[in-house]
């Protein structure tokens, strides 16, 4: 399940224990549960908007240290140049060898590695919004809780 689906579930939840509990005790305390309530849903949606973002930046963080490996090989990549898809010849018409292929061939390795790991850390920049945005509110409704 997906975090949106959890919290969506627990806010319905919330508000059908918070509609039977108003109906209950409508002039004991009503007042007070339903801002308990709302205190507590905002702690469980931000502490959930955090741990999520804790296992991204975790996830992220391992794609920058070992990115996603190449997974085309040098043979398919031979077989590509036989096909036609890949240029045989250099700008002034000289066939390439096999060593400037293979050179070829690492640059764009090397090349994709690079755009792998940019996307992490993009990725990372993003998942640590998810934590650095919600935590203070996190710590402003815990605070409020214990105050009152």
């Amino acid at each position: 399940m997906s975090m949106i689906a959890l919290i969506a579930i627990a806010v319905v939840a919330l508000i059908v224990l918070l509609f039977i509990g108003v109906r209950a005790e409508p002039e004991e305390g009503g007042e007070e549960m339903i801002k308990n309530v709302y205190v507590y849903l905002v702690l469980f949606a931000t502490l959930m908007m955090t741990i999520g973002g804790s296992v991204a930046v975790f996830m992220a963080a391992a794609d920058i240290v070992s990115p996603v490996s190449y997974y085309q090989t040098f043979e398919d990549y031979k077989q590509l140049r036989d096909a036609g898809k890949i240029p045989v010849e250099t700008a002034d018409g000289k066939v390439l060898s096999e060593e400037e292929m293979r050179i070829n061939y690492d640059e764009m390795v090397a090349a994709e590695k690079q755009r792998q790991v940019d996307r992490a850390k993009n990725s990372l920049i993003k998942a640590l919004g998810w934590i650095i945005i919600p935590l203070p509110v996190f710590i402003y409704f815990q605070r409020r809780r214990t105050v009152a």
